[in-house]
């Protein structure tokens, strides 16, 4: 049995990396039937080309879809596509969700952006406690300092379509050769270049997880009154609102209502929408239930498939049958 790291998936094939061997393998089929999901990150047991057993994550998220991540980078573009701070805030708020550290890298340095914009970034992320740091892959500027954050750590990049994730990756170790394309000109966005998730070594102690740029997360899967955790500068103001269930848009004795010229505008913005997008879950919640019926179930600190409700109806039905057939031919 081999202990090894998932560090590519394609259809139904697994690329692991264990010491300095690569191997190709499938997912053993009672792993399948437990529907348990393997990612890229995941460390797992495997033997004779299959995938047994997947071992405990330190860390996951859903999307991208990787596991065992020490940090977050986020890459933005100063210009071409223009800096979305809606999208900067998601992917920010999605990786504090998490409970993983985030680095913010501002890229296309080389560009001439909005005058103030590079000032306005560091004016909203800066007291938050961000790191913050500002790139040209183009230029080779910034490269060194970028290297420096993924020193040691597994870190998984996340941006837009187009904002250059690849020519950093690239700028960094050109022996990558990760495919790159002009924005478009029409749309004004990125096209996708980068298909699925895969971990890069840049030595022994650094991996980069390079991902399909992506813009529609939504923050559908929290209640609304749990959005303003995510927002350290709204937070704090939490516990000093007269009601419990704040959710500072419009409700008397709202203590972030009364301390908005405190609260960068852009950051509240993306607030409100994230809360928009949390309502929906709240109805969803609230006429589906939070109850969810699983596949399968724990027993003696093992994983067992569960029988579905028509199968085990299924079963008791054959069962009283052969009681029932028992007794005939007793009476006989």
């Amino acid at each position: 049995m081999a202990i090894g790291q998932v560090y590519k998936i394609h259809s139904d094939f697994y690329y692991i990396t264990s010491g300095e061997e690569h191997f190709e393998c499938k997912i053993r089929e009672v792993l399948k039937k437990q529907n348990e999901k393997i990612l890229v990150g995941d460390f797992v047991e495997f033997e004779n080309g299959h995938i047994t057993k997947i071992l405990p994550r330190k860390s996951f998220i859903p999307r991208p879809s990787v596991a065992n991540v020490d940090q977050i980078v986020v890459v933005s573009a100063l210009k071409s596509p223009d800096l979305d701070f809606n999208q900067l805030d998601r992917y920010i708020a999605f990786a504090k969700y998490y409970g993983l550290d985030v680095k913010l890298c501002f890229n296309k340095e080389d560009l001439n952006a909005e005058e103030g914009l590079i000032e306005l970034i560091k004016s909203i992320y800066e007291p938050l406690g961000y790191q913050l740091f500002f790139t040209s892959a183009k230029e080779h500027r910034g490269v060194k300092v970028f290297e420096e954050i993924l020193k040691g750590k597994t870190s998984v990049l996340c941006g837009s379509s187009g904002v250059g994730k690849s020519s950093l990756i690239n700028a960094i170790n050109p022996e990558f050769h990760l495919k790159t394309k002009e924005i478009s000109a029409k749309t004004g966005r990125g096209t996708h270049t980068t298909r699925h998730c895969e971990i890069m070594k840049l030595d022994s102690d650094t991996k980069i997880i390079d991902t399909p740029g992506f813009s529609n997360l939504k923050f559908d899967f929290i209640l609304p009154t749990e959005v303003d955790l995510l927002f350290d500068e709204i937070a704090v103001y939490k516990g000093q609102c007269k009601f419990a269930d704040c959710l500072h848009r419009l409700e008397t004795g709202c203590a972030v209502l009364e301390n908005l010229d405190k609260i960068p505008y852009s950051r509240y913005a993306s607030f409100l929408a994230f809360v928009e997008e949390a309502k929906e879950y709240k109805e969803k919640v609230k006429y589906e239930g939070k109850k969810v019926e699983t596949s399968k179930k724990k027993i003696n600190d093992k994983t067992a498939v569960k029988i579905s409700e028509r199968k085990r109806q299924s079963a008791r039905n054959t069962l009283k049958q052969n009681v029932y057939k028992d007794i005939e031919h007793h009476d006989e």
